[in-house]
């Protein structure tokens, strides 16, 4: 057994019904909402995208409202999502989020089975799983990329002020 096995033995070991399951992906991460049994339920993508990090660029957003309906909710094994992930634990949206009592946000992701939709910025897997777990859709890495679009247009933004103020055309002496 590997180290990555075991590593991901002792993780299923621990976690507990209603725990939220962080699977790192390189420049994302995965979640899902454990739910008993070495089973994950999870906001995923169809054809496989996101599961090994083999994600489709045109699958991922939405334009104008208009969702491409690549993602669906579905209840698997725990070893068929985490692959070569280096699965955890993490429940650390419990210091500002009062968690559901643990059968609650089991039957809440169980609820969900079948459902389709997906953004990366309004409804992705980390969404998803916040949602089940504290009744909110809140997702760290969505802000994260939002914030850094935003701080991004807003340099662009001044830059252009800028040029416009000081770096304008030299008039003819």
């Amino acid at each position: 057994m590997s180290q990555l096995q075991v590593h991901n033995r002792k993780v299923i070991n621990r976690a507990q019904k209603g725990d939220l399951l962080e699977f790192p992906r390189g420049v994302y991460s995965h979640w899902a909402v454990y739910i008993g049994n070495e089973e994950v339920v999870h906001l995923a993508g169809i054809n496989n995208d996101g599961i090994n990090g083999n994600l489709n660029p045109s699958h991922v957003f939405s334009i104008c409202g208009k969702k491409f309906d690549k993602a669906v909710v579905k209840k698997e094994s725990f070893w068929k999502v985490v692959g070569d992930s280096e699965a955890k634990i993490n429940n650390e949206k419990d210091r500002k989020c009062r968690p559901h009592p643990a059968h609650k946000i089991v039957q809440e992701a169980l609820k969900k089975l079948g459902e389709i939709g997906y953004n990366v910025f309004w409804k992705n897997c980390e969404h998803f799983a916040a949602y089940c777990r504290y009744g909110v859709n809140w997702s760290e890495q969505a802000d994260k990329a939002l914030g850094a679009i935003m701080w991004t247009g807003a340099a662009v933004m001044v830059g252009g002020l800028l040029m416009g103020a000081f770096g304008g055309k030299k008039e003819n002496q």
